[in-house]
């Protein structure tokens, strides 16, 4: 698992499926004892019932785990399996939590991760389009980083393009030129002149390298031809 996760990565997900029992059944929602997180004794105002509920088709929600049979199938008192098949998504937003959340299951989250799947283009106006995962919780998930856009950049870098526009860098699709033309892109190859300061000549190198060949457009495409999106600027 990589410790650290930016706006625009993708990654591929997996879980193993796990034995669970379906404790409820309704229209929408299918619930499972779930097989991994604890009930935080600590937590005050909280108790977590040890369930959690999977969304059926019908109420038009999309979540990451699964059941085996699927939601449509099982019944109440069934043993089920859950867990996660390989799926590409990419992130969304990055939340950090100082102290970690507390939301009556152990463990409580320091992060948190709003996930499209792949095929989703984020729409500010739809409230449950992103699934939220904590990627150090307690379920034992697989997850891979397929590609970083800008991976030599951090976030809040100042570079020059090639024309000679000054830019910052805000995440893979959220950048500002300094002359005010709220247009257009980066022009590889890219000089870093700033990180926090003054840039290591190593740093200045490693940028200089990576533009040397390739563009933004291809870095645009790779990221399209993974996620079946289109990019936006991203929360942070």
């Amino acid at each position: 698992m990589i410790d650290d996760y930016r706006a625009g990565d993708v990654l591929m997900l997996e879980c193993p499926f796990t034995e669970a029992t379906v404790t409820e059944v309704s229209r929408y929602y299918v619930s499972v004892r779930w097989p991994w997180l604890e009930v935080d004794p600590q937590a005050k105002n909280i108790r977590w019932n040890g369930q959690r509920a999977l969304p059926t088709p019908e109420a038009g929600e999309w979540e990451i785990f699964r059941t085996e049979p699927a939601e449509t199938v099982v019944r109440a008192g069934d043993t089920c399996l859950v867990g996660i098949p390989a799926t590409v998504v990419h992130v969304q937003a990055v939340y950090h939590f100082d102290p970690p959340q507390v939301t009556g299951m152990l463990p409580r989250p320091a992060s948190c991760l709003d996930l499209l799947r792949q095929g989703d283009t984020y729409d500010p106006e739809l409230e449950d389009q992103a699934c939220a995962l904590d990627p150090a919780g307690g379920e034992p998930i697989r997850i891979e980083l397929l590609f970083r856009p800008y991976a030599f950049l951090a976030p809040g870098d100042e570079v020059a393009d090639r024309n000679g526009r000054v830019w910052r860098f805000d995440a893979a699709w959220d950048w500002h030129p300094f002359d005010g033309q709220h247009s257009g892109a980066p022009a590889w190859p890219l000089a870093l002149l700033s990180r926090n300061g003054e840039p290591t000549p190593e740093e200045v190198a490693t940028v200089a390298r990576a533009t040397a060949v390739g563009s933004h457009a291809q870095a645009l495409e790779q990221w399209t031809g993974l996620t079946l999106a289109q990019p936006v600027a991203h929360q942070r």
